[in-house]
């Protein structure tokens, strides 16, 4: 099953102004919006809907408010979405939308919708990095620090669920979507991707003896563009969650934030690509395990400071 990995999340909550002001503060763009709420989105169309947690065009919680209502997944193409219709129509219900949206549910009672992929090639951004003894990253005299750009969110990268059962789950994506596990954290869960996206994960499933979202994340161009778009997030007065930091499963940078959709949501940049002859690695989640460094978001300062005159 050719799948690539979320086109859209769908989040029901509380705060819609405040959610909303929120993810154009994060760096994406608006597709639609109105007054039960809007679509917003990344460089590659990938997006997040957002809603009011009682609108009746959602599906119904599993988890309280706010919290994800639905991923809808992007595939290759229409025969892919036929097949996962007939493979998960064996065990429980498929519905077919007149938006072409084919829609069920995992074993954990999560919505998942899946649609031939709305997702649009992203050109180059022109940016590159020096490094000494290889070609230039840069054009000569091009400069690297630019403080007046504005980094953007360029697609959707992964999302993270909370599970009552890991194992459980993990063998529905595996054996009924075809997902593959890529590492393993045995006192966590798994980190999977699907056939057709090479990220090292678009999906982590952590037990926890409960369903709800934990975080999801935004890829961006790079360390730099992460750095700059987080500190910019940080000095608007969004709290720091985890980060800004490097994270060893995946070696993707990373920085969270405490976001009004149930979960953090998180800035990252850099993620390993693996192909099926990947052996997947195991380990304990601890400290040492989940970052190679860590670092923490404080204020500008000048060192040196010249006494004033």
């Amino acid at each position: 099953m050719e799948i690539i990995g979320p086109d859209t999340l769908v989040f029901g909550v509380e705060d819609l102004d405040g959610a909303i002001r929120y993810v154009l503060d994060f760096g994406l763009l608006e597709r639609e919006r109105g007054p039960d709420g809007g679509t917003f989105e990344a460089a590659d169309g990938t997006a997040m809907t957002i809603r009011r947690a009682d609108d009746p065009s959602l599906p119904a919680p599993i988890a309280p408010a706010p919290n994800l209502r639905e991923m809808i997944y992007g595939c290759v193409d229409q025969a892919t979405v036929d097949a996962v219709a007939d493979e998960l129509a064996k065990d429980r219900a498929v519905r077919r939308g007149n938006d072409g949206v084919v829609r069920s549910h995992d074993d954990d009672g999560y919505p998942l919708g899946f649609q031939v992929t709305t997702r649009r090639p992203i050109g180059p951004t022109g940016r590159g990095v020096n490094i000494p003894g290889e070609p230039p990253g840069r054009a000569m005299n091009a400069l690297g620090a630019d403080d007046s750009a504005r980094p953007k969110a360029q697609t959707l990268s992964h999302v993270v669920l909370f599970t009552p059962d890991r194992v459980r789950a993990e063998r529905f994506y595996a054996e009924r979507l075809q997902f593959r596990t890529v590492d393993l954290f045995t006192n966590l869960g798994p980190f999977m991707r699907p056939k057709a996206n090479p990220d090292h994960h678009t999906l982590f499933l952590i037990e926890a003896g409960k369903v709800g979202l934990e975080h999801f994340a935004f890829h961006m161009t790079g360390s730099a563009d992460l750095l700059k778009a987080g500190w910019e997030f940080a000095q608007k007065g969004y709290k720091s969650a985890w980060g800004p930091g490097r994270h060893v499963f995946g070696s993707n940078y990373f920085w969270y934030f405490n976001s009004p959709f149930g979960g953090k949501m998180e800035f990252d940049a850099d993620m390993d690509l693996h192909d099926d002859n990947w052996q997947p690695r195991t380990a304990v989640a601890r400290p040492e395990t989940t970052q190679i460094f860590l670092f923490e978001h404080v204020e500008k300062f000048v060192p040196h400071r010249p006494a004033p005159v």
